[in-house]
């Protein structure tokens, strides 16, 4: 069982040592990170997360508060808490967390915490498949339904906020220190998302992956550029006239696609 993960820290060097430190669990996948409780929601109503990692100590909404909010959501995460505070682990799980760790985290607390979902999601799991068995059947069949749920828009982060992209105004995206961009007309904007997550969500009749740190819309191509040994670069329609590279391996299928 994968579970994907969402972590929540206002503060990058703890992100990316939480990162580091269940990045030893190969039965857990990171699939987002957000510094505030207002992107995290637009994350987690954007995309199916197993797990959510929350500090308590984050701006605006706290930890606790975006703990109450999630609760009333359709598709609920399971939350585990990471914090300096010991105070407030009475009131974490009063939100229903699944677990309460302290920082720095012990390996071994942390697989605790960890296991402790694992096991609720296999719980879970055979109570779904039975038809009105209970109540929590009954909710797993909406979150079911919720799935189905599709925008062709992307949650990404401008000037602190979280804005939504629409799927035609998305340029290219592409990867750079860790990170992944949206580029439109006008804009580079960071989003939580893998390429790879990105390419799934995009509609594939447009989106085509030319390079492992490139997703371009063809649709907003003008001129494709031979380049070396069998590779192109692809004018886009931007305010910059940037050029996406496409490599040798996806060049021939480009070239199947477009016919030439």
């Amino acid at each position: 069982m994968k579970l994907k993960a969402l972590i929540v820290d206002d503060e990058y060097p703890a992100r990316q040592e939480l990162r580091y430190a269940l990045s030893n669990f190969d039965n857990v996948e990171i699939v987002g990170e957000a510094a505030n409780a207002q992107e995290a929601l637009a994350l987690i109503k954007a995309l199916d997360y197993s797990v959510l990692f929350i500090d308590i100590s984050i701006p605006g909404m706290n930890g606790l508060e975006l703990g109450r909010a999630i609760q009333e959501l359709p598709n609920r995460p399971y939350v585990i808490f990471v914090t300096a505070f010991d105070e407030y682990a009475v009131q974490a799980f009063e939100v229903d967390a699944v677990d309460y760790l302290l920082k720095p985290v012990e390996p071994k607390r942390l697989k605790q915490a960890i296991d402790k979902v694992v096991k609720a999601c296999r719980e879970v799991a055979p109570t779904v498949e039975k038809d009105g068995a209970n109540n929590d059947a009954a909710a797993q069949k909406g979150k079911q339904d919720y799935k189905h749920i599709q925008i062709d828009r992307i949650p990404a982060e401008k000037m602190g906020k979280t804005v939504l992209v629409n799927e035609s105004d998305i340029i290219y995206a592409f990867t750079e220190q860790d990170y992944v961009y949206i580029k439109t007309y006008n804009d580079k904007l960071l989003t939580r998302f893998t390429l790879k997550e990105l390419e799934a969500r995009l509609n594939l009749n447009s989106f085509f992956r030319t390079h492992r740190c490139y997703l371009v819309n063809l649709h907003k191509v003008k001129e494709i550029v031979p380049f070396f040994n069998g590779t192109y670069n692809l004018v886009v329609e931007n305010k910059e006239g940037d050029e996406v590279p496409v490599s040798r391996a996806q060049a021939k299928k480009l070239r199947k696609i477009l016919g030439f």
